[in-house]
């Protein structure tokens, strides 16, 4: 081996340590042939492939600089889903552990690949999975057709919901459906966090509108804003919804419908063709790749970066039905900024999310957590954590809480922001949970999914949230009974929560135990 081929192999391990599985980096290391440099090679480019499917479109075709804050206005017409009927079909299944937990993963995954088909086959581009539902865009062309292409996506994924209308697993029937809501309009989208951690995040009411299209739907129909409806008022016909939206009537024949309106381009990427096997031209090989990596794999949390990593040989992350800590906590006050910003005025909204942001997930990495991803809800754009999985520690709910309350007192902290002539106070809700969850890699199996958590835990912990007040944090008691001696808290008597027939007692986490007092 050449001293240059060396020095070259020496300076990228550093940047290796964690894109490779630890037998192959050991190699890697001790004996840098050219067979273990070709695996070293062959495991990148399935890598890559596996983290451009990871992320939103925009940034695996326009690669960020990581830690560099970006931003753009962006405008077309948003689709939030959400999956009725899941939470039975996760329960049943529970009950038969790995089995269950492979079942549950085939029905998901086999609903999340028809559906992101007919999205991406209708001119549109999936954005996020939130939990059981997804956010899609169809962005605003030169035609202005993206509402028209949702309305008729929207109702080829109605009518291709009939597949799941009674499946059988583990010997149970079950039977899922689906609520549509679609709003247009303009928003912003921007990459920020460090170098270590970035997230895609898309600000403004726009999002909030669409979710709330979703909420007010019915299963098996399409609903519409008002705003939405107006832009295709005359291209379909419709029943009235809840105030201010609009249900799509499906009496359009399979020949009028069709089976989409424009083929996407395939998210599938050339592999690179490998010329030089020398030392030499396998390291420069690769070098490129890793230039190419490191910034897709700032966008998975570390810990969902090395299953990824482990598990790229068999393209498979195990599912599971693990025990964890969920923590929602939600941003107050930037995310609706956006709609009110002068010209100018969005770099400075980014720029304080953004350091929120990191600030947020180096209080949770610190305690072994995990910042899954900014998600979206009826009370606007807020952050997914949870404490363990894939590391599992015997005082997560401790950790949680200790989390959360340094959350709350950096959020109080952080200095106004001056947005349109008015100062933007920040605050924060949190609500936390804990109990099973259903923990897999969700969407197409070869296309675009996330590692992500789903279940009654999640659901409880995002409703606690968003009925703390500013500044607050809601536990409900599964999690006091693990951390009350050791943290304070306010008795909250019983709440109602969406969706849930019975409800414990709940409690406002007010600080840590002074054992010298």
């Amino acid at each position: 081996m050449s001293p240059t081929s060396q020095s070259r192999l020496i300076a990228l391990e550093p940047r290796l340590r964690h894109l490779l599985p630890a037998d192959l980096y050991a190699n890697y290391w001790i004996s840098p042939s050219p067979e273990t440099l070709m695996h070293v090679f062959e495991h990148l480019r399935t890598l890559r492939r596996i983290l451009s499917d990871y992320v939103p479109r925009q940034v695996s075709e326009s690669l960020p600089h990581p830690g560099q804050a970006r931003y753009e206005w962006q405008e077309g017409t948003l689709m939030f889903t959400d999956l009725a009927g899941f939470t039975p079909l996760m329960e049943a299944s529970a009950q038969h552990g790995r089995a269950g937990a492979v079942a549950l993963l085939e029905v998901l995954n086999r609903y999340f690949a028809a559906m992101i088909e007919i999205i991406s086959k209708s001119g549109g581009n999936l954005l996020e999975f939130t939990g059981d539902a997804m956010l899609a865009l169809f962005p605003a062309g030169p035609r202005l057709n993206d509402t028209r292409q949702a309305v008729r996506a929207g109702l080829r994924m109605q009518r291709a919901m009939s597949q799941f209308a009674n499946i059988q697993v583990l010997g149970d029937s079950f039977k899922l459906g689906m609520r549509i809501g679609l709003h247009s309009g303009k928003f912003l989208t921007a990459d920020i966090g460090t170098p270590r951690r970035m997230e895609n995040v898309l600000l403004g009411s726009t999002v909030r509108q669409t979710k709330k299209a979703e909420g007010a739907g019915e299963v098996g129909r399409v609903n519409l804003t008002f705003r939405a409806f107006q832009r295709v008022q005359d291209n379909f016909e419709f029943d009235d919804g809840e105030p201010g939206h609009m249900l799509v009537v499906d009496n359009l024949s399979e020949r009028q419908l069709g089976e989409y309106d424009i083929a996407m381009g395939s998210r599938r990427m050339a592999n690179p063709v490998l010329f030089d096997r020398s030392v030499e031209g396998l390291a420069q090989e690769i070098e490129g790749l890793v230039n190419l990596i490191e910034p897709l794999a700032s966008y998975l949390p570390a810990p969902v970066l090395n299953l990824a990593v482990e598990g790229t040989a068999h393209r498979r992350i195990e599912p599971k039905f693990p025990e964890l800590t969920v923590m929602f906590v939600n941003l107050l006050g930037l995310p609706e900024a956006a709609d009110s910003a002068q010209p100018g005025e969005e770099e400075r909204i980014v720029s304080t999310f953004s350091r929120a942001f990191a600030l947020i997930n180096a209080a949770i990495e610190s305690r072994g957590g995990v910042l899954k991803h900014v998600t979206y809800h009826l009370s606007g754009s807020d952050m997914l954590i949870y404490f363990g999985t894939p590391n599992a520690h015997t005082d997560d709910p401790a950790r949680a809480a200790s989390a959360a309350l340094a959350i709350k007192d950096m959020i109080a902290g952080f200095e106004p922001t001056m947005v349109n002539n008015g100062m933007i106070h920040l605050s924060c809700q949190v609500g936390i949970s804990c109990g099973s969850v259903f923990a897999a890699e969700i969407g197409e199996p070869r296309g675009r999914r996330e590692f992500n958590i789903l279940g009654d835990t999640v659901n409880t912990a995002a409703r606690l949230m968003g009925k703390a007040d500013h500044n607050q944090i809601l536990i409900n008691d599964s999690v006091y009974q693990e951390i009350k001696d050791v943290f304070e808290v306010e008795p909250m008597g019983v709440m109602t929560l969406k969706g849930k027939t019975s409800v414990g007692s709940i409690y406002a986490l007010t600080k840590a135990v002074d054992h010298e007092s």
